[in-house]
């Protein structure tokens, strides 16, 4: 399979059906037993630990299903973890946190802990999180799981007006409607191998030149 910079496409698929292993293989949390995996001209598949580290502070954003903040800091400070950890200066990590809370509609929570926030809010502030370092994929794992349909509908827009900007989407989710609704394409797995690879009729912004994400050569298990 492979994935154009600029597109958002969904993987659906039941439980057990290689989602996370997938994530994984793509994070270089995990390696594959055949096969390669490229993002934006990087192998991951060849990268060693502190390789595999330094390529998903650059290169990857994440969206998890239950947020995963740091409830002991703020939402501004949540939201530097990773330009510091990526050894940008606190001021100019300030000013970029700031921008992106901005442009997501919460800059006002700037200063407030993440369990005075509504599930959709907190979501918000898990996505300024994921793009702090400009990342060239954002991985989304099931980001509408936690929420009520509003707060749901909320992300779903947000990730379309993500794309329409040219960030490039990898969306995973149970929900074959917002697959559908969000996604250029949906891929479904099937006990770890791509069964399906098909065209939306509605989604995000037309994709970009197209360039490999992964390219196995075996069904991913």
């Amino acid at each position: 399979m492979s994935v154009a910079s600029g597109e958002c496409v969904a993987i659906l698929g039941h439980s057990g059906s290689g989602k996370s292993t997938l994530l994984n293989l793509i994070a270089g949390l995990d390696r594959p037993s055949s096969g390669s995996v490229t993002v934006d001209g990087t192998r991951v598949d060849r990268l060693g630990e502190a390789g595999s580290a330094k390529y998903r502070r650059a290169s990857i954003g994440m969206i998890f299903q239950f947020f995963h903040l740091l409830d002991d800091l703020t939402v501004l400070d949540n939201v530097m973890v990773p330009a510091r950890l990526a050894g940008m200066g606190k001021g100019e990590a300030k000013r970029r946190a700031v921008e992106l809370l901005g442009s997501l509609g919460i800059d006002r929570h700037a200063g407030a802990y993440p369990q005075r926030l509504s599930g959709g809010q907190r979501q918000r502030v898990a996505v300024a999180r994921a793009l702090m370092n400009k990342p060239a994929l954002l991985l989304a794992d099931e980001p509408t799981g936690a929420l009520d349909s509003n707060s749901a509908e909320g992300v779903r827009r947000l990730l379309l007006d993500l794309n329409s900007e040219g960030q490039t989407i990898l969306l995973v989710t149970h929900d074959a409607q917002l697959a559908a609704s969000t996604a250029h394409r949906t891929i479904e797995l099937v006990d770890g191998a791509v069964e399906r690879d098909v065209v939306n009729d509605c989604g995000g912004a037309g994709p970009a030149a197209r360039t490999p994400l992964t390219r196995p050569t075996g069904a991913v298990g």
